[in-house]
């Protein structure tokens, strides 16, 4: 199952009524989340799971974010515990965390519970680096949705990504006159 595919499974399980809470995530994030889950898995298993490369993981291994144990033929076995690490450490870089930070936090966490305040720390500084990024992309967002109406297509929450344009054949933004213009490859590609 790829990184989507959790992804998918986690927004189902939440439901639309209403926005997302900690509560919830702690419920995906917790062993009842994973319970469907194998005891344990091999490093191809995970690698499918969260949608990144048996290199990857290999890398997370050595640089200490996650301790993976060891079959009698040396191969990976990751339990439940490796595998919600791996999939905190995977959203925490989705979402643009710095493997400098993600070493830390992990250290911290490693470090003991007389480190919780610290933890903190980082993670209230990354929520608000992630939304000052989300407003950026909100932004960005509304630039595109701009030109698209300029162009005549359907904007807004409820056009469905990538769907049908319903647009006029307009070739002028709506504070110009429209011009009637042959399809050549320079018009086409507006």
């Amino acid at each position: 199952m790829a990184t989507d595919d959790l992804m998918t499974r986690a927004l189902e399980a939440l439901g639309d009524d209403g926005p997302l809470s900690a509560e919830a995530i702690h419920r995906l994030a917790g062993p009842a989340g994973l319970a469907d889950l194998p005891a344990t898995m091999t490093i191809a298993d995970v690698a499918g799971l969260l949608d990144i490369s048996p290199h990857t993981l290999r890398y997370y291994e050595r640089a200490g974010l996650v301790e993976v144990a060891r079959d009698g033929n040396g191969h990976r076995v990751y339990d439940a515990g490796a595998v919600r690490r791996l999939v905190f450490l995977t959203r925490m870089r989705l979402s643009g965390m710095p493997m400098r930070d993600l070493r830390h936090y992990v250290s911290l966490v490693d470090a003991g519970g007389h480190t919780v305040p610290e933890r903190l720390d980082v993670l209230v500084e990354h929520r608000d680096t992630i939304r000052r990024r989300i407003r950026e992309l909100t932004l960005s967002l509304t630039a595109v949705e701009y030109k698209i109406a300029t162009y005549g297509g359907s904007t807004g929450p409820d056009v469905p990504a990538g769907g049908p344009l319903t647009g006029t054949g307009r070739t002028a933004p709506p504070d110009e006159p429209l011009r009637r213009t042959l399809a050549t490859p320079t018009t086409m590609t507006r």
